[in-house]
């Protein structure tokens, strides 16, 4: 029996690499956005419960130099949180950009993998019909005989 040979075989093999290759990076870029978010959850939470607390002791701090180091720690967290904010926003522009990238790839190969199968089953068809040819030219010989 003829064995099928499709022709794009190794462009399928090379897109569903890409495709394995964009997920990863869609993986890479979901895992630094959870990460980026988690920080600034982190350091918005480590504000808050620091604004509690010095709301807590206003009155008891004694020196000004106390009240301008816990100044200078909320001012020093609020440009942190801004930029962790920044961060965030941008990681979460590059996981779109991965996520379309993965759809993309996802859609080229399945694209290919629909023409193997349509290509497969016209083949498998053609060597049905083959056989059956082959069979009934056989089953006719028979019939006809040696006279």
């Amino acid at each position: 029996m003829a064995v099928m040979r499709f022709e794009l075989e190794q462009v399928l093999g090379y897109r569903r690499e890409m495709e394995k290759l964009r997920k990863q990076d869609f993986a890479t870029s979901k895992q630094n956005l959870e990460k980026a978010s988690t920080d600034l959850r982190r350091g918005e939470e480590q504000v808050s419960e620091l604004s509690e607390e010095f709301r807590c002791r206003q009155q008891e701090l004694g020196c000004i130099d106390e009240m301008r180091m816990y100044s200078d720690f909320f001012n020093r967290k609020r440009v942190e949180i801004k930029y962790q904010k920044v961060l965030v926003e941008q990681l979460d522009l590059v996981l779109n950009e991965r996520r379309e990238d993965l759809l993309e790839a996802s859609k080229d190969k399945k694209v290919l993998e629909s023409l193997k199968v349509r290509k497969t089953r016209e083949f498998l068809l053609e060597m049905e019909q083959k056989e059956r040819k082959f069979l009934d030219e056989i089953s006719i010989q028979k019939k006809a005989g040696p006279d």
